[in-house]
């Protein structure tokens, strides 16, 4: 999944970069972890809303819980990368990710929907502590003028990690669906249910965990392996300010709505191929074609990594934004196979929206681009509200087809600022 900017610029000029090519290795990697982690939760969704009885709506809280740390870690993750620097920062969010894990234990253990919420909120700060490191780093590990190309790359590593994760989830954790449903259970016998059902959870995310202790481990070792880094200081809400700007102001509105499109139809991919008109796929099955979805994104990323290197990206932007808008169309406007793959090849889509948004909006922000990628930090938010709107719509009409008028309209917006910010800042 393509998300978060983060900390900082490493001096006042435009111009400057971090000298450490070894390090664009490192940062690649953790783009695939936090990727893959943050995929994941397009598998659990349909398990928690199974095991707990869920609506659409309570079943996105899911994403709310987990996208809403955006908003409240954001910022203040910023500030923690700034004055610790980029490797420790880069620590500090891989610690904070394996405590989100590791509080899966309790949830399972209680059986509380609850809990498992505020696991997925303790993870996903610390995969904002992450972004807010990676984007900017790898932004700044080379020339600025190939700094849409070198980000879209790089994200690339982040589609490989939302395309694998969601095959081993879909089969770790899909797998125990089948022989009987919650809404069969009761008291004593339910609880039993929902805590064997989740064993499966917990197994996967502490295995997570123990890769994430040495991950955090290795990069420890590296901490004091950038040299000339700089940060300007900030204090309270800084960057607000920014907004005032209208490239970047556009530009972060566009972030939130971006994500909230993206997650919104990550997260009822399975549930719609599983409609009899769709697909009629069992739950395992659907889960395993989340990775066409993340996997489009993934090549469309290599080819736009090239591609941008002599194409306006305004232009580009605003044609890909406009594509999604078609397969949604097309998907929701037929019914089988087509519609399926209509909707999966969004993601095709989606490749590029993210890292060229990021770096329209950012365009010579120079020293002030920590504040600038916290603000769009906080942005990421949209991936809390577009999604618990698209449910909301879905149980209001009980058809996922009209509640994705909503990314629609999300793509519509982005297709404006493409056009927009076609020309240099």
């Amino acid at each position: 999944m393509a998300l978060a900017p983060g900390a900082a610029a490493p001096s006042e000029s435009n111009d400057s970069h971090i000298d450490a090519p070894q390090l664009q290795l490192f940062v690649m990697g953790l783009f695939f972890i936090f990727g893959g982690i943050t995929s994941l939760n397009d598998v659990i969704i349909p398990k928690l809303k199974e095991l707990f009885t869920l609506n659409y709506t309570q079943a996105m809280l899911v994403q709310f819980c987990f996208f809403t740390a955006y908003a409240v870690i954001g910022i203040p993750g910023a500030r923690l990368v700034k004055k610790i620097g980029y490797m420790r920062g880069a620590v500090a969010g891989l610690l904070t990710m394996m405590a989100g894990c590791l509080l899966f234990i309790p949830a399972s253990q209680t059986a509380t929907y609850g809990v498992f919420l505020l696991a997925l909120f303790v993870l996903a700060s610390g995969v904002v502590i992450v972004q807010v490191v990676s984007n900017p780093l790898i932004s700044l590990l080379g020339k600025p003028a190939t700094a849409h190309s070198r980000l879209t790359f790089a994200q690339a590593f982040n589609s490989l990690g939302t395309t694998v994760f969601p095959i081993f989830g879909s089969i770790l954790i899909l797998g125990g669906l089948a022989t009987v449903t919650a809404d069969q259970l009761s008291g004593v016998e339910l609880d039993a249910y929902r805590t064997a059902e989740s064993q499966a959870i917990v197994n996967g995310y502490l295995g997570i965990a123990a890769a994430l202790a040495v991950v955090a481990g290795v990069v420890w070792m590296f901490r004091n392996a950038l040299k000339g880094e700089k940060h300007e200081a900030s204090e309270g809400l800084a960057g607000l300010d920014l907004l005032k700007r209208p490239r970047f102001g556009f530009g972060a509105l566009c972030i939130f709505f971006y994500v909230g499109a993206e997650v919104a139809i990550g997260s009822l991919i399975v549930n719609y191929l599983m409609q009899d008109h769709v697909m009629g796929l069992e739950e395992q099955s659907a889960g395993k074609l989340i990775a066409l979805y993340w996997g489009g994104a993934m090549v469309g990323r290599f080819i736009g990594s090239a591609v941008l290197r002599f194409v306006s990206p305004g232009k580009l932007l605003a044609a890909v934004a406009v594509g999604a808008i078609l397969l949604l169309i097309t998907s929701t406007q037929t019914s089988g196979e087509v519609a399926g793959y209509t909707l999966l090849a969004v993601g095709l889509t989606n490749a590029i929206m993210f890292p060229t948004i990021f770096t329209l909006a950012c365009e010579k922000l120079g020293s002030r681009a920590a504040d600038g990628s916290g603000i769009i930090n906080v942005a990421i938010v949209g991936g809390a509200v577009i999604p618990l709107l698209t449910g909301v719509i879905a149980d209001l009409t009980s058809s996922l087809a009209i509640a994705f008028v909503l990314p629609m309209a999300c793509y519509a917006v982005i297709a404006a600022f493409g056009i927009y910010a076609r020309k240099p800042a």
